[in-house]
């Protein structure tokens, strides 16, 4: 490796951290918007057929977003594009780029007039146990939900850039504006409207958002793409490379929605409110996955489809990035996994109680978010590794492994979500719980095979089982704690304020897990306090 690949790899070292913390930053964001989003929706809504059929229709512009978005363009065009800049080739780059986004663009339009006018078979894929007005109000929304897609598409393009530049928290907090939107909706429309026809015009609230989140990126990518060129540009090996990877990703990704796909059509068939109930147990799991998961796996993607060298050079950085970058996901992961399988009543309250939505249905979500504990960690990690091999230009080991995931999934979901009950002799309802816990026993089998695989190729990687045990033994300890106060409260010191109830409950959970980690011995907890307190000292 020359000096100057040296030095440039020393400075990745040296941005990993900061580029994690931009990445979560704006997911954080992003997330936090999206939850209070949720709750407003819940506030209006409830669990009712309504917000079902939001929910079921809100699926399509989400699926594709996956595929495209964080999945495909980062698999496919970050390590294309990266290793362009890396050269300093920004004439081919730009080439690259604008090939891209005119590929997206034809392939979008067909998609968005055959969404639109096939939305009455859609209805019979995604929902099929919708009936009657549920099922009418369904087709309605997709309708709607439809052109939205391509401003979607089209600002995960915007995003791949953005990434590849290193510039990582406009592309994750740009969605803000997307909730923001449809929370100004909700807000001006939700006290006068039923919420047949309040659904409607939060959907187009979601075309509006869509737009603006796509808007606000576009000036940034114009600027740093220097010399875009808007044009098919078949001939340049470059973007037939993207395309080639573009497919086997595009279907690995494919794959793993089918696993979404097949919870939806499940749980249309557990009774009302449960697949609202499953979108609200989702949006939480899927948050730590998100602010941990990807915000590691994100920033290391451009770093890994980087560096130069010989193949052993490669191998052994791309092993110290991946074992760091594991230690990273777990610190954080581990406490949010026990939360939520011990104290998941007490935040699905502090978020989501409030109007239409209930105690009742707060408990409910604990139930699907228990299930979700079972693979959080394993899907999580298994990103990061991911994100391995698509800086080495293998996107068909994830895909083989990704196929073989979604089979379990969907025996075990059918099994759990909908004989499971009967045989348990508790309400069908109670299925969404089966979902998310069979979604986690595949999480893991395909975690499994990717590390075992990689591992034949780069050297062991992996979390050391003394490091897994200190992060589950402090994890469970602080749970005992909270467990005991939210005991205490209930039952002797009621209290009404569902918020005050979960800062009571969660925050000595929260300070014993990292005092515990301390005494342990966990070298994270200090990286986490270092930048803590070098983001503190630049603010004074």
């Amino acid at each position: 490796m020359s000096t100057s690949q040296t030095e440039k790899v020393a400075n990745q070292d040296l941005g990993s951290g900061k580029s994690s913390f931009l990445v979560g930053s704006g997911i954080l964001l992003s997330r936090i918007f999206g939850v209070v989003r949720t709750s407003v929706f819940n506030h209006f809504f409830g669990l009712t057929d309504a917000a079902d059929a939001f929910n079921a229709a809100f699926r399509i512009p989400n699926l594709l977003q996956n595929l495209f978005g964080e999945g495909v363009l980062s698999a496919s065009f970050i390590p294309v594009y990266s290793a362009l800049l890396a050269r300093d080739d920004e004439e081919e780059a730009g080439r690259v780029a604008g090939a891209i986004a005119s590929l997206l663009a034809l392939l979008l339009s067909a998609i968005v007039l055959v969404g639109v006018l096939a939305s009455p078979w859609i209805i019979d894929f995604i929902a099929p146990g919708f009936q009657g007005p549920k099922r009418d109000l369904t087709i309605n929304l997709i309708r709607i939900f439809f052109p939205s897609i391509a401003l979607l598409v089209l600002s995960a393009w915007c995003l791949g850039i953005l990434n590849s530049h290193r510039k990582f928290f406009l592309s994750y907090s740009a969605p803000v504006l997307y909730n923001v939107a449809m929370i100004v909706t909700l807000i001006i429309f939700g006290p006068h409207r039923d919420t047949s026809k309040l659904a409607l015009i939060l959907a187009w609230g979601s075309v509006v958002g869509s737009a603006l989140q796509f808007g606000i990126q576009l000036p940034v990518v114009i600027r740093l793409v220097k010399r875009l060129h808007i044009a098919l540009g078949l001939q340049s090996g470059n973007v037939r490379s993207v395309v080639r990877s573009f497919v086997p990703v595009f279907i690995s990704r494919g794959v793993v929605q089918i696993s979404a796909y097949i919870d939806l059509v499940l749980a249309s068939f557990l009774g009302s409110g449960a697949l609202s109930g499953l979108a609200n147990g989702q949006q939480l799991y899927t948050l730590p996955v998100s602010l941990f998961g990807m915000s590691v796996s994100a920033a290391e993607l451009p770093a890994m489809s980087s560096v130069l060298g010989t193949d052993a050079e490669i191998a052994a950085y791309l092993q110290k990035r991946l074992n760091a970058g594991l230690r990273q996901i777990a610190f954080l992961i581990v406490p949010s996994g026990m939360a939520f399988l011990v104290l998941g009543d007490v935040i699905a309250a502090a978020i989501y109680q409030s109007g239409k939505f209930t105690h009742e249905d707060s408990v409910y979500v604990w139930a699907i978010l228990a299930g979700s504990t079972v693979g959080l960690l394993a899907s999580t990690m298994g990103r990061l590794y991911s994100s391995t091999y698509y800086a080495l230009r293998d996107t068909k080991t994830p895909l083989r492994y990704a196929v073989i995931r979604v089979l379990l999934t969907t025996v075990l979901g059918y099994l759990f979500a909908i004989h499971l009950p009967g045989i348990l002799h508790i309400d069908q309802s109670w299925g969404a719980a089966g979902l998310t816990s069979s979604a986690g026993i595949a999480g893991w089998l395909e975690f499994s095979l990717l590390r075992r695989t990689l591992n034949k190729r780069i050297g062991q990687t992996g979390l050391p089982l003394a490091l897994a045990f200190k992060l589950w033994s402090s994890a469970a300890a602080g749970a005992a704690c909270g467990f005991a106060i939210k005991y205490f409260l209930s039952h002797h010191t009621p209290i009404q304020n569902r918020i005050i109830v979960a800062v009571l409950v969660l925050g000595p959970y929260g300070l014993i897990y990292f005092g515990v980690t301390a005494l342990l011995g966990v070298p994270e907890i200090h990286t986490v306090l270092s930048q803590f307190t070098r983001r503190l000292n630049r603010r004074k």
